[in-house]
């Protein structure tokens, strides 16, 4: 089986947009003092107060271990607050502070720029589209494969 060239492959040019959104990011995140992880631990907070760090882990797409080092950093620069739950006291539920609701605004606002600009890129028929194929990328990896 012969090696196929960087440029023919899919993931090549996946892994190519999602750096160049996640560069795009970290520009207008970094006056806020955020990393695209943090924005995005952030992100999720906001909609889901009180969410486990192991849901917040998932919904980020990182591993528990490195969401604990994201929470980590967000609480010592007083963006969140880790409290016990009500009755399971070993499951810490994580809220943001309020300087952490106000960095959050202040970022979300950039990466909404952001966002904004890669969807004007495309016609409306374009976005649609590359909603679909992206989401069947997704569909397809998160399948079972088939053994060799």
């Amino acid at each position: 089986m012969t090696s196929m060239p960087a440029p023919e492959r899919l993931g090549f040019h996946l892994k190519r947009a999602e750096q160049a959104l996640n560069a795009a990011k970290n520009a207008v995140l970094r006056p806020a003092g955020l990393t695209v992880p943090q924005y995005a631990a952030l992100l999720h907070l906001e909609e889901n107060p009180g969410i486990s760090a192991a849901a917040l882990a998932r919904a980020c797409g990182v591993t528990p271990p490195t969401m604990n080092t994201v929470l980590k950093n967000l609480q010592e620069q007083g963006l969140i607050e880790r409290t016990p739950h009500e009755w399971h006291k070993n499951i810490l539920e994580t809220r943001l502070t309020p300087k952490g609701e106000r960095v959050m605004a202040a970022a979300d606002s950039g990466a909404v720029r952001v966002e904004r600009g890669l969807a004007a890129a495309f016609s409306d028929e374009e976005r649609e589209l590359l909603v679909a194929l992206l989401s069947r990328c997704v569909e397809h990896l998160e399948k079972p494969q088939p053994e060799p």
